[in-house]
């Protein structure tokens, strides 16, 4: 026969404890646990953002320093022209080829000219593109911005100055601007004729340095 317990047992302490003191035991026992979910560490969002500006950074250094990417202008032991030497002639559908391709243009019109629906315009079958040679050249000189129709369909975007003109990000020479409006004019089954360098030059010395224009502006030329 078991000998019944006595009144300091602990067992029977234990039985009679209230939820609170329970409670209490445990959190001594356990400590407190420091809630962290409701707070963030700025240090990887820093990290983000200096990162993605370093990437923005390269990227801008590269479209406007990279030379087109031309192997020539980094051969330090290429040789220099004799003067009067014979200049090889440069297709100038080949050149804008390449310029359209390793520069925004292919970036925003697409490889098949035909842009990003309501957002971008096509350049394939565009009026602005086989039309008005001086609105052309203005567009690619200084830049457009604002509403514009074309093929009958809305836009409202922005293109940078690529000409030689103050605020361009790009200052192309005439005779790139030249061969760029030339291959667009001839490519995607567009059948306009050529742009002139000599054509580009003399609008940028009658116009000069001007801000981008709108389609409202350019269609009031003649």
């Amino acid at each position: 026969m078991s000998t019944p317990p006595s009144k300091s047992d602990a067992r029977l302490e234990q039985a009679i404890a209230s939820d609170e003191s329970l409670l209490a035991a445990h959190e001594k026992l356990l400590g407190k646990q420091p809630d962290e979910r409701a707070h963030y560490k700025l240090l990887p969002l820093n990290l983000l953002f200096v990162f993605s500006g370093l990437i923005f950074f390269a990227g801008t250094y590269i479209s406007r320093y990279a030379g087109v990417f031309d192997p020539s202008i980094y051969n330090e032991y290429a040789h220099p022209q004799p003067a009067g030497a014979a200049v090889v002639a440069v297709d100038p559908l080949v050149f804008g080829k390449k310029l359209y391709n390793n520069a925004a243009c292919n970036t925003c019109h697409m490889d098949s000219g035909i842009g990003q629906p309501g957002i971008i315009p096509p350049l394939a079958g565009s009026e602005w593109v086989t039309g008005s040679e001086e609105r052309l050249i203005r567009i690619v000189l200084h830049g457009i911005q604002g509403p514009i129709t074309v093929k009958g369909a809305n836009y409202s975007s922005a293109m940078p100055a690529f000409g030689k003109v103050a605020g361009s990000g790009y200052n192309w020479s005439d005779d790139k601007v030249a061969a760029v409006l030339t291959y667009i004019r001839s490519e995607w089954g567009n059948q306009a004729g050529p742009i002139t360098t000599e054509q580009v030059a003399a609008i940028r010395s009658k116009v000069g340095d001007h801000p981008a224009w709108s389609a409202a502006d350019l269609l009031k030329l003649p």
